[in-house]
């Protein structure tokens, strides 16, 4: 039995091992099972990794910057955004992967203006780290958001003019999942007009609050079921090669 996974927490929502199974099943993969792990720290990786004899995982919030020092090798762009969500596991350790960005860029590049896109981040997490590699990737000028001081804007400075000089609006907070379903990032939303687009990495709900409200008023929204369906193919790739 081909054993994979997920890891994270929360994870019992996500949309990963069905998507998998759906994948061996249209395949004839029949030796192919892939499964949630949710944990709540990685004191126990190793050893779940083992005794669930895992050929490669899938990692998610929160753990795509505390896996790194689990693993013997990382590939370039991982290194480069400080984040992996994608584990091989072989006879020489673990190799540490980033998928999201591959998933992020194939899903946004159907709604860029041909002349003009200058983005917004919302979030500065492993998630975000993927967005901003992928952006550059594209040649897209782009700030961060966050309550934070090492960033570009804060959300109280964040005026309706930011809002206006930005196209592309994306949400890579956990603002509005399950966990916290009415919930949005505080921005000057009546300043979003039909030039946006707003792209939520949440995939459940399909329609964040964030989106609802960017739909309302006007804007292209996408949340980020193909980006995962992307992501997770290029996982599957990578695990087979």
């Amino acid at each position: 039995m081909r054993k994979y996974g997920i890891i994270g927490f929360p994870v019992k929502h996500s949309f990963s091992p069905r998507y998998f199974e759906q994948k061996f099943e249209v395949f004839g993969l029949l030796d192919c099972r892939y499964k949630a792990y949710e944990i709540d720290n990685l004191s126990g990786i190793k050893d779940l990794v083992k005794d669930e004899n895992l050929l490669g995982f899938n990692v998610t919030i929160p753990f795509k910057q505390e896996i790194i020092p689990f693993l013997t090798g990382i590939s370039e762009a991982a290194k480069a955004m400080n984040a992996v969500n994608t584990v091989t596991v072989t006879d020489n350790g673990w190799i540490g992967d980033n998928t999201d960005f591959i998933g992020f860029r194939n899903s946004i590049r159907k709604h860029l203006h041909p002349y003009f896109n200058y983005a917004l981040i919302f979030g500065t997490g492993g998630s975000s780290n993927a967005v901003r590699y992928a952006l550059k990737q594209l040649g897209i000028p782009h700030a961060t958001v966050s309550r934070g001081n090492l960033v570009d804007f804060s959300y109280m400075d964040l005026t309706e003019e930011d809002i206006k000089e930005h196209n592309i609006l994306i949400n890579t907070t956990p603002l509005g999942s399950l966990a916290s379903i009415d919930e949005c990032v505080n921005i000057p939303y009546s300043a979003i007009a039909k030039k946006h687009v707003c792209f939520d990495l949440i995939y459940t709900p399909a329609e964040t609050v964030f989106l609802q409200k960017a739909k309302k008023q006007g804007a292209k929204i996408e949340n980020g079921l193909e980006m995962l369906e992307i992501q997770a193919d290029k996982s599957w790739e990578i695990w087979n090669t």
